[in-house]
């Protein structure tokens, strides 16, 4: 009797509609992919990563965050981790900040499950789906805040969860924003996009 062999596990492809476990199946199969996302079922893959539009901003952002959690025993920063939303999402943010104990957490598997307190997304321009489809997202799941580094436009933007939709946190005189749920995270969104890393970092160091 002939033995019928396994058919190959798919690519991901940008713009497949798939369930979560079948995502995750595929993007396991493809340990060359460095980042896909699935958002309301459907998979968006990342374009190759300019250091001046992506690489240099995350650095930075990923280094204030980092030395503001260090002052506490309960937070922990991510640098694109794996999020399982629910059964239909599973975006792999930048950067997010979370507390032990908090609303999300990291499963058996290592993944980390549910909505991070912070979730921080570095994006080209407004037109990204950053600030569209995964805003959404990130809403629906109850995120309680979420920053926007739009790169191209030479600015930051940071919403905080009130109710049922995210409100924009509105800039101090000198244009820094604070984050209202980690008392002493500042972010010189000025110097930030001007290049002035050290001024920024003094803000949080």
């Amino acid at each position: 009797m002939a033995v019928l062999e396994k058919a190959p596990t798919p690519p991901l492809q940008a713009g497949d509609v798939l369930s979560r476990a079948e995502f995750e199946r595929r993007y396991a199969a493809m340990p060359e992919l460095k980042k896909a996302e699935l958002i309301d079922g459907i998979v968006y893959m990342a374009p190759p990563v300019r250091a001046e539009h992506h690489g240099i901003p995350h650095v930075n952002l990923a280094t204030l965050l980092q030395v503001y959690a260090a002052r506490y025993a309960d937070l922990k920063v991510a640098d694109n981790s794996t999020v399982r939303l629910d059964m239909l999402n599973e975006p792999q943010p930048d950067l997010l900040l979370m507390r032990d104990g908090g609303q999300a957490r990291i499963d058996l598997d290592g993944y980390i499950c549910g909505a991070p307190e912070l979730v921080a997304e570095i994006a080209s321009s407004s037109a990204s789906y950053d600030l569209h489809q995964k805003k959404r997202t990130y809403l629906r799941s109850g995120a309680l805040e979420y920053l926007v580094w739009i790169v191209a436009e030479k600015r930051i933007v940071w919403w905080q969860l009130q109710g049922d939709d995210f409100v924009e946190i509105q800039p101090a005189a000198d244009g820094s924003l604070e984050s209202p749920n980690f008392p002493g995270l500042v972010i010189d969104a000025p110097a930030l996009v001007a290049g002035d890393f050290a001024k920024a970092l003094a803000r949080v160091a």
